[in-house]
């Protein structure tokens, strides 16, 4: 009888949970489903209490809907000054980052729109491109700087690629985090206390712990990848895309990877009525596939 070494028994325990995990994460019989491609490029997908999914094409400027209980998509709001990373907020608006004019919108329930910020100490953003909310409302806004071909001007009037913090009732910003080559992907933890934000421009992905002021503090390299946009389960596991969807635990450590195909995956989140419904945007499409896990954002 040959001794199996503590080590050695403790890598198989270790394979066999995470691949327990694995098969967990993904529903039975479960197949990516292509729900559209009558599009030109989608991003930043916001779910509602519903699991309906809001979702944008950019360079047709438009606000799309999925409609989940009856699995169609509808037009919501053209123009929509080129929108791209969307959230909803605690009080069911809809915020949009609207890079036409490098500014925040939020829209309310009948589509009225508000503009909640357009500069930073009087200078014009680079770019505001994802988002994530916190509990009281507090906004945490991602800057990158990519040329658009709306705009009339071709340098970044701020130079630093900074992630902000816009405080609940207030329309001044604050730098939340500095030092990025291009921030970009944002996603919160469940209990409020982790802020994950991907620097797709260095490939790193990094976690920050959020003190009860909304600044950030703790900065800790949570995996080598960085991310165009993101989510987060119920368990804590990570989503980043770029490459298909790859999948890491609260840890950092990969999971799985979702393969999608097409030349880029943008941007994820859970809809659905049950918000088990991964949705994920990939250059001219919509896909879902159902999990065994949920968003947190409601």
């Amino acid at each position: 009888m040959k001794t199996i070494h503590l080590t050695a028994l403790i890598s198989i325990i270790i394979y066999f949970s995470c691949q327990a995990q694995v098969n967990s994460l993904i529903a039975d019989n479960a197949e990516l489903k292509l729900i559209s491609d009558d599009f030109e490029f989608t991003e930043g997908p916001a779910a509602d209490k519903k699991g309906n999914v809001y979702f944008t094409d950019q360079p047709n400027n438009r606000i799309l809907k999925w409609d989940a209980a009856h699995n169609s998509i509808s037009e919501y709001l053209n123009p929509s000054g080129r929108s791209n990373g969307l959230y909803f907020d605690r009080n069911d608006n809809l915020i949009s980052c609207a890079d036409e004019n490098n500014q925040l919108w939020r829209i309310d329930s009948e589509k009225n729109i508000t503009v909640l910020v357009d500069a930073f100490d009087g200078k014009k953003l680079g770019g505001p491109n994802d988002l994530w909310i916190d509990a009281t409302n507090g906004m945490y806004i991602t800057d990158p700087f990519y040329k658009r071909p709306w705009w009339n001007y071709t340098e970044a009037e701020i130079t630093d690629r900074n992630v902000y913090y816009l405080a609940p009732h207030t329309n001044v910003l604050t730098i939340a985090a500095e030092g990025f080559v291009q921030p970009n992907g944002i996603i919160g933890s469940a209990d409020g206390e982790t802020l994950y934000i991907a620097d797709i421009g260095d490939k790193k992905t990094y976690s920050y712990a959020i003190n009860s002021d909304g600044s950030l503090t703790n900065k800790k390299l949570f995996c080598e990848l960085g991310s165009d946009g993101m989510t987060i389960d119920n368990l804590g596991n990570i989503y980043l895309t770029g490459d298909g969807v790859t999948i890491f635990d609260k840890n950092g450590k990969q999971i799985t990877h979702i393969e999608v195909p097409e030349k880029w995956t943008a941007n994820v989140t859970f809809g659905g009525p049950n918000h088990n419904i991964l949705f994920i945007t990939a250059m001219d499409s919509v896909y879902t596939l159902e999990m065994n896990v949920k968003g947190v954002h409601y």
